[in-house]
């Protein structure tokens, strides 16, 4: 097979792609609309903590730790009523309620009944933590030291104050589904090659199968390598480890061109091929979701082919990981890809024997 003929057989299968009007369109669009969310979400992360009370009169020493502590917002309200509407309004978290009559119970030796408000969507593993502030603000009312140690141990890594950007972490997941939108496109596009005739026609001419899926996989991959490098390149992904990062895109372009040469080998027509695709889809986006809502985790993601892909970008963009951190899950990134693309080709040329 010579360049030539490889030049022709991608410049047809580009054109061929911006045939079809739909993927055209969803190609521009996604690229666009993705890019255009990740600039509108958040760029930094508030970690103050809001805190509402209702409280008569606070001791000099409860006053002065609210005024000097510049990781918790207090909001005072006169009443119990005020502080339950800021909550259901969403303006706060929680909120404390003492009683009115706070100093005289205190003088009269009486166990002060605190009542602790909590909006509906506040995770449970936050209300111990809601529990203890407001231990803390008791004990600073008694003018008293807690009668406990308290010995602090992360589990995991401590994000005290680096928190990650909202937009952050969402790159990698808009990375996997620019990739995904062109893996659906070059499916599709064989699919319907196959429907009309064309590849039959292409190996009655001296082009061999070898020569055809190979151009294909080229085009596939460089198209969804372009797209994704374009979006790393407008959101500031590429300042840092661009080669690195490069090179994880080129791997996963190469996993989602194998990934749609199976899609294109089980779909019959456009409908089958976007409901595999779109299985395909939600299945690779999986990984993402640990970098949204940590709790879901699991070891098991660590078989789904995306996950290197996403933890080695998320770690290169966030937290300056070199080769020497990430070179591993390069190594499985194309390792997936290689046996993807094998798989993916062996089975769509059954389709022509």
């Amino acid at each position: 097979m010579t360049t030539m003929m490889l030049t022709a057989l991608i410049a047809k299968d580009f054109k061929g792609y911006f045939a079809n009007r739909f993927f055209a369109l969803v190609t521009v669009l996604s690229l666009v609309a993705f890019t255009g969310l990740y600039f509108l979400l958040p760029k930094t992360v508030d970690e103050t903590l809001a805190l509402g009370l209702v409280l008569a009169e606070a001791p000099p020493a409860l006053e002065a730790e609210l005024s000097s502590a510049d990781e918790v917002r207090i909001a005072r309200f006169a009443t119990s009523e005020e502080l339950q509407a800021a909550i259901l309004a969403g303006d706060l978290p929680v909120g404390f309620v003492f009683p009115d009559d706070l100093a005289a119970q205190l003088q009269a030796g009486t166990q002060p009944q605190v009542t602790l408000f909590l909006a509906p969507d506040v995770p449970p593993e936050f209300v111990s933590i809601y529990q203890v502030a407001l231990q803390e603000f008791v004990f600073l009312i008694l003018g008293q030291e807690l009668p406990i140690e308290v010995t602090e141990t992360v589990l995991g890594p401590d994000m005290a104050g680096a928190q990650i950007a909202p937009r952050q972490r969402m790159l990698p997941l808009l990375v996997v589904f620019i990739l995904m939108v062109e893996c659906l496109g070059l499916a599709s596009l064989i699919a319907s090659e196959v429907e009309g005739g064309t590849i039959r026609a292409l190996l009655v001419t001296p082009l061999t199968m070898r020569g055809l899926f190979l151009a294909k996989g080229i085009f596939g991959s460089l198209f969804a390598f372009a797209q994704a490098a374009l979006l790393l390149l407008v959101t500031g992904g590429l300042t840092a480890q661009p080669l690195l990062n490069l090179l994880a895109l080129l791997a996963g372009a190469a996993m989602v061109t194998g990934v749609a040469f199976l899609i294109a080998s089980v779909g019959r027509d456009l409908m089958s091929v976007m409901g595999w695709g779109i299985l395909a889809m939600l299945l690779l986006a999986l990984p993402t979701l640990s970098l949204l809502i940590p709790g879901l985790t699991s070891n098991w993601m660590r078989l789904i082919p995306s996950y290197y892909l996403v933890d080695t970008l998320f770690r290169t963009l966030n937290f300056a990981a070199g080769w020497r951190e990430v070179g591993a899950n390069l190594l499985v990134l194309l390792a997936y890809a290689a046996v993807l693309m094998t798989i993916g080709t062996l089975t769509l040329q059954r389709r022509f024997r």
